[in-house]
Order: structure tokens, then sequence, then C-alpha cells
């Protein structure tokens, strides 16, 4: 199963406003270029799935963008694995999955009962290292490797 890489995003620092991008850096070294969680290891690069992001926001009856999830990427198409160690390609990038993406209270501060809407099965998305690096686009194919 396929899908498609529909959003990019970045903060330059912890907390602050994210920036939606067109294309993006991703390397093992440094994760997501320029973003303030690129070298963190564990969560070089975080992940949001649109079924997911629907499904949380539908359970608020509300139609919030997908940047208010914090997450880096935006992948539509395909469904979550919620395994740690499953991999996953964005156009020739390649990355791990270390870790489900937990809510946090910023969740809250958007929109109250979205930290718990997006709590259960992974909703909230997963958090990656980056094992092979490159350039992605908005429209790359993503795949979950087997």
């Amino acid at each position: 199963m396929t899908g498609k890489l529909i959003g990019i995003a970045r903060a330059k620092k912890l907390k602050g406003p994210m920036e939606e991008l067109d294309e993006a850096i991703i390397s093992v070294s440094n994760g997501f270029e320029s973003d303030a969680r690129g070298t963190k290891p564990g969560r070089q690069i975080t992940i949001l799935f649109a079924l997911s992001w629907k499904t949380a926001c539908s359970e608020l009856g509300s139609d919030l963008p997908w940047t208010t999830r914090r997450a880096n990427l935006f992948v539509d198409g395909i469904t979550p694995p919620q395994e740690v160690g499953a991999r996953l390609a964005i156009g020739n990038v390649i990355l791990e999955i270390t870790q489900e993406t937990e809510p946090c209270f910023m969740m809250d501060q958007a929109k109250q009962g979205l930290r718990e809407a997006l709590t259960p099965d992974w909703r909230g998305g997963i958090c990656c290292n980056v094992i092979e690096g490159g350039r992605i686009t908005i429209g790359d194919t993503a795949a979950v490797l087997t």
C-alpha cells in the first residue's frame, strides 16, 4: 500500500510557530534540517497520518489545520504502523519508528479535548529516526516497508 506526502512543516525553535514548506532536506545527522527537534535522537522526524487526524478532529467537531498537531510530515493514504522498529519510505528517505508521538499540553491549548482525541491508537502520530536521508517534496510517495 502506498500513500502520499501531503504536508511538510517545521518549527525553528521549540514551541515556536509551525512553518509549512514545499520541500525539506532530511539527514541522518540532523534529522529535519532547521527544525528545533531535528537532532534529538529518537525524535528526528514526527509524522501525522491524515486518517488519524481526521478521526480526532471529527470527534471534536472541528476542522483544524494539520499543523495544529505540530508534526513535521503529514501523510495520506497509508495506515500508520504501530510498531517500534517499523520503517517507512517517503520519497527516497527511509525512516524508522522509535515511538508513538504522545500528545502534549499544547494540543489542549489549541483546542480543548484535542490531547485526549489524539491519544487512542497512535492517532498523535509517530516519532522516527532517519536511516537514509535525502530531499523530500510535497507529493512524494509514502510507503510502509516490510
